[in-house]
């Protein structure tokens, strides 16, 4: 008898045992931004840095580690949030452009999550259509969402709150790790905010942020994409030709401006949320850009000056949005400190792709070329990710949904199809890891007209295909051409590497089962898309 209750307390001191280790399991606080190019966080290095426009991403990466060659599956937002979910490619999960509806009943990873026990919440932009699951809190931005006193729909239900949408988001965070957050089990709180996504409204206390400096321009601010094949030259996201003076960036804009759009797909999007504005606000908003816009109608700019005016007034809105993004991540880190949370909880940050700063001409992203491409991924594990360390290995938010169940110690289901980073966030360096990314984008004709095209990134070299348009490929050389300003396809010597490169992204095709119609569209639709949209060099 006494034999029996010793060995029963022992059992019982074991199953304690193991219910403390898992409560010892890392929380999980993913940041994740809309539309934040890598080269507009200072950690990155770009032509940016000088600028200093995110202190507080920066010390994340100084105490964490920064993945420099991070991409995503397919450069556009709702897409991408599909991908990150699920784990797997576009054409798998069925969210494959913004106008799906994401099907929130099959496997994503907060319900894994969840079945292991772990709390989970999400705030911010969702942008997948339909009620989140998964989450037991929760608070989603319907569609796009807007900057000023938007909407948001609650498990209860829909409502307005009045203020800026990032510290909103925060706001809803913050009290959620406070008040709603069950201290007895880890957590994955993601919090999604809109900016910096168009039109770029800043916060009030940002409006005169950058007022007294000019902003660097890209080398390529006046590309002129004459070595690229046709589609670089049949878009609509030129800063000289396409960016709205008034509904992009706010010269003469008030609530009750009603200007026809300049062009067929104008968003204006900026106009309608001045209706929402309360009178103070539109009293701050206009204090700030009425002596701006003054400035420019006497200045009477034209050609590449204009240009240049506009590239300063869409980089400052745009970096001023970042900044606000970046006090959120401090804020919420504060908010960890304070409760004792920040030694056991991994902090990322990331973004559904790159952006264009002007980078080419342009503004907006949807490519395969590297500034739309890459995302940023700065995590920060305390006791085991190097601090100041850098990643070089390839990554896409493929991998994000493996990697967070990976550091809950849950099964990666076998159908998904990324890989987790927790053996790189060890500093290991798999000898199996891939060597190359795959790029599927589909949304056309739509916003932007930038054409359906696949494409393979190995560590040096690029090939992507328009496939709607017949032979229209593209090659690059990143090494020698990190710009993209030479398409190399077709040109002496390049046969064989072509031919690998076909090889291989025809492997990766069949790796990842993408059956979606790849066919060449009839000559007579070729024609009806693109009529009148070339530049004229």
């Amino acid at each position: 008898m006494k034999h029996r209750f010793s060995l029963f307390l022992v059992l019982v001191l074991a199953a304690v045992s193991l219910v403390h280790a898992k409560d010892k399991r890392p929380n999980i606080l993913f940041v994740f931004s809309d539309d934040h190019a890598p080269h507009a966080i200072g950690a990155y290095n770009g032509w940016l840095k000088p600028v200093n426009p995110t202190p507080q991403i920066d010390k994340l990466a100084a105490e964490g580690m920064v993945f420099e060659n991070s991409f995503c599956s397919n450069s556009i937002c709702g897409p991408s949030r599909a991908v990150i979910m699920t784990g797997k490619h576009s054409h798998k999960n069925g969210f494959m452009n913004n106008g799906n509806t994401f099907n929130w009943n099959q496997q994503i990873f907060p319900k894994l999550l969840q079945k292991v026990g772990y709390q989970t919440a999400i705030y911010g932009k969702s942008h997948l259509k339909g009620k989140p699951q998964g989450f037991d809190d929760w608070a989603v931005l319907p569609g796009q969402g807007l900057y000023y006193n938007p909407d948001m729909i609650f498990p209860d239900g829909r409502r307005r709150i009045d203020g800026h949408c990032t510290d909103i988001v925060t706001d809803l965070a913050v009290d959620w790790l406070k008040k709603k957050r069950k201290g007895d089990k880890p957590f994955m709180l993601m919090v999604q905010h809109k900016a910096p996504h168009r039109n770029w409204m800043p916060a009030l206390r940002h409006l005169d942020l950058y007022d007294d400096i000019d902003i660097p321009e890209p080398a390529t601010l006046f590309d002129q994409w004459k070595d690229n094949a046709p589609p670089a030259r049949f878009q609509e996201l030129e800063v000289d030709r396409h960016m709205d003076i008034n509904y992009d960036l706010f010269v003469d804009l008030t609530a009750d401006f009603n200007q026809p759009p300049s062009q067929k797909r104008q968003d204006r999007s900026a106009w309608r949320n001045m209706k929402r504005m309360s009178p103070a606000q539109l009293k701050k908003w206009h204090a700030a850009y009425n002596p701006k816009d003054a400035a420019f109608h006497q200045a009477k700019l034209t050609g590449r000056e204009l240009v240049r005016w506009k590239f300063q007034r869409y980089a400052k809105n745009y970096l001023r949005c970042v900044r606000g993004v970046d006090e959120s991540l401090g804020r919420l880190r504060a908010t960890l400190k304070e409760l004792g949370l920040d030694d056991n909880t991994v902090v990322i940050y990331s973004s559904d792709q790159g952006f264009y700063i002007g980078d080419h001409g342009w503004y907006d992203k949807r490519w395969m070329y590297e500034e739309s491409l890459k995302m940023p991924f700065v995590i920060k594990w305390p006791g085991v990710t190097k601090p100041g360390s850098r990643d070089q290995h390839l990554i896409q938010n493929l991998d994000y949904a493996e990697t967070f169940l990976d550091l809950a110690g849950a099964k990666i289901p076998s159908d998904m199809q990324g890989v987790s980073l927790v053996p790189l966030l060890k500093g290991q360096s798999p000898g199996n890891w891939r060597t190359s990314i795959y790029y599927h984008y589909y949304e056309y004709p739509s916003v932007h007209m930038i054409p359906r095209h696949y494409g393979i990134r190995t560590g040096r070299y690029k090939l992507m295909h328009f496939y709607q348009f017949g032979n229209e490929w593209e090659l690059y050389d990143l090494k020698n051409d990190p710009d993209e300003l030479m398409n190399i396809y077709g040109r002496k010597g390049t046969a064989k590497l072509t031919a690998n490169l076909k090889k291989e992204l025809v492997g990766l095709q069949k790796h990842y089962g993408d059956d979606s119609d790849i066919s060449e569209k009839p000559q007579k639709w070729q024609d009806e898309v693109r009529p009148g949209t070339a530049r004229k060099n």
